[in-house]
Parts: C-alpha cells; structure tokens; sequence
C-alpha cells in the first residue's frame, strides 16, 4: 500500500531536501545499493504481509465451512 508524503506533513520541498542530505552523507557511489537494499525490504515486506493475509482467509474460510457443516444441535423441548 502506497502511503503519499503528504500524510505524514512532507510536500516536494523537504523531500529534496532530505534527498540532498542523504546523497551528501552517502554519496553518489552508494546511493543505488542502498536504494537496492531498500526495495529489497519492502518487497520481503510486502510478500510476508500477503502471505499472513492468505492465512488469515484460509483459516477463516475453514472456520466459517466448519460451522456450515456442523450437525445441528437442538435442544429438546419438554413434552408434557
């Protein structure tokens, strides 16, 4: 899920201004490995939250056939 800059309060301006401060601290040399790294992580991340979210509606899934295909259980009722 794309979450846009503007939520968290940054617009174009401070972003190339946290742009410049990460390429004065890492240089131009590092900067493709670390963006590498970080698309990395965020692909891991991205497939390990779909993954739990698979599990979640397979296991919701299970639950909701099982109780479809419970015997139903009715109380008796007193005959007098």
């Amino acid at each position: 899920m794309f979450v846009p800059a503007y939520i968290f309060g940054l617009g174009l301006p401070e972003l190339l201004v946290i742009l410049a401060i990460i390429l004065i601290i890492f240089g131009p040399k590092k900067l493709p490995e670390i963006g590498k790294a970080l698309g990395s992580t965020v692909r891991e991340l991205r497939k390990s939250s779909q993954g739990e979210e698979a599990k979640e509606k397979d296991a919701a899934k299970v639950e909701a056939e099982a109780s479809d295909t419970a015997p139903n259980k009715e109380t008796p009722t007193p005959t007098s």
